[in-house]
């Protein structure tokens, strides 16, 4: 009996043994912390890089290289971060030919900070290669100094390594996709069409015409610009008592009786000299640093103002350019006598219709309003440096009919480009809101 009860008892051991090495097989592996547990450090830093790079570089005539830099500098952001975000998706599939994001390993970890530190720093040195040795050094120092922090907090050579593969190949395919996206050919050849009230050369530059093409350009959103298309300007008339007339006549009083308020509004969204397209990051950056969310937050809404912006810049130039509409210097000077007449600071060299600002203002407004309220209230410092008093808005809306103003008031653009820009802009920030699903 008692070698019964000792051989029942070596058999339970033996058992108990085998299925504990059983469960340890199978033990669930380490999660990767998630994209919300950290703080927006990465995308905030990296944000003031690039608007100092922007404003150190070369001017970028028309504003729309920075909309393009940073829209694709957010998406990678994005799709370097998501992967540590469970309830959010890829945005492949559902951007323009975006191609498909490198895969993570469900049995790895990923310190998503260092993930974005490593696409961002990518994004910067690929979009400004030919930057100021100090600037160069200065993108190597910020990196640097991240990493530093991200390896204490990891503490794991590997990890820390395979992060930093992660990002870099992100970045590596967004900007290998940007490259084909037209922004390349928008400059090409063009002869510009001939005929009353059609777009002429504007002193004193008299520049030729910039981004004919930038309407062609890809859209990230295919669906961006539906029901988009701004209602035609009037037909063009020199009668006085004619709408197109009257919308012009309407610039060079304002420009008559302009007030001191109007004036500092002109200037300040006239951003040169400053960050030229680049006001739009600093106004994202602003906002997100007020915030003070966490990193899913920050990287989902920089990636959606990120596609709002780029979108609205191609569906601008397409209507610019279908109606080729004269600015107003041209029609003051030439057919209501003013020969000496002058706009607050040089005409933009492409045609007036829609405005550019009214567009893509009323687009960002738009697609924040979803996450913010129309009601958010925010101040903008954007030009403290140059010693702007700066702009306070009691919503978003309201900053962006105030963007869209300055250009009246700078007498380069008349109201009903404006007016009928801003709702272009609206539309297309709708359909971003609607159309491009971050949320699974």
């Amino acid at each position: 009996m008692k070698k019964l009860l000792s051989s029942l008892m070596l058999i339970t051991l033996v058992l108990t043994l085998l299925f504990s090495c059983k469960e340890d097989d199978t033990v669930t592996p380490p999660k990767s912390a998630e994209t919300s547990t950290y703080t927006s450090e990465v995308s905030l830093k990296w944000m003031d890089m690039q608007l100092r790079l922007f404003r150190t570089n070369p001017t970028f005539i028309g504003g729309f290289p920075p909309h393009r830099f940073m829209g694709y500098t957010a998406i990678a952001l994005y799709e370097a971060v998501v992967p540590g975000m469970p309830t959010y998706q890829t945005l492949s599939g559902q951007l323009g030919n975006m191609p498909q994001m490198p895969q993570t390993s469900t049995t790895d970890l990923y310190h998503w900070p260092t993930c974005g530190n490593a696409a961002m720093a990518a994004m910067n040195r690929n979009f400004f290669p030919a930057t100021t040795n100090a600037n160069k050094a200065s993108i190597d120092s910020l990196e640097n100094a991240l990493n530093a922090t991200y390896k204490t907090q990891i503490n794991d050579t590997i990890t820390f390594n395979r992060s930093v593969a992660f990002g870099k190949a992100v970045a590596q395919l967004i900007f290998d996709w940007s490259k084909t996206d037209g922004a390349a050919n928008a400059n090409a050849a063009y002869t510009p069409p001939v005929g009353l009230g059609l777009w002429v050369p504007t002193p004193p530059a008299l520049a030729a015409p910039f981004g004919p093409y930038w309407g062609n350009n890809r859209l990230l959103f295919v669906n961006s610009l539906s029901g988009s298309a701004p209602q035609a300007p009037p037909t063009y008339s020199t009668d006085p008592a004619s709408d197109y007339y009257k919308m012009m006549k309407e610039v060079y009083d304002v420009s008559q009786t302009i007030t001191p308020e109007q004036t500092a509004i002109a200037l300040y969204y006239r951003d040169n000299p400053g960050f030229g397209g680049g006001h739009y990051l600093s106004l994202i950056k602003q906002i997100l640093s007020k915030e003070n969310r966490s990193l899913d937050f920050s990287a989902y809404l920089y990636a959606k103002v990120g596609i709002a912006v780029i979108d609205a810049a191609i569906g601008t130039f397409k209507s610019k350019y279908q109606y080729n509409q004269e600015r107003p210097i041209t029609y003051i000077r030439n057919i209501m006598s003013y020969p000496s007449w002058n706009a607050s600071f040089g005409t933009p060299n492409f045609p007036d219709f829609p405005s550019a600002h009214s567009v893509i203002s009323g687009a960002f407004a738009t697609v924040l309003k979803k996450d913010l309220g129309n009601s958010y209230q925010f101040t903008n410092h954007t030009y403290d440096y140059l010693g702007m008093a700066p702009r306070t808005y009691s919503s978003l809306d309201a900053m962006a009919a105030e963007i869209g103003m300055s250009r009246l008031y700078a007498g380069i653009h008349n109201r009903i480009a404006i007016e009928r820009g801003t709702t272009m802009g609206n539309v297309i920030g709708q359909n971003i809101n609607n159309g491009v699903k971050f949320l699974k």
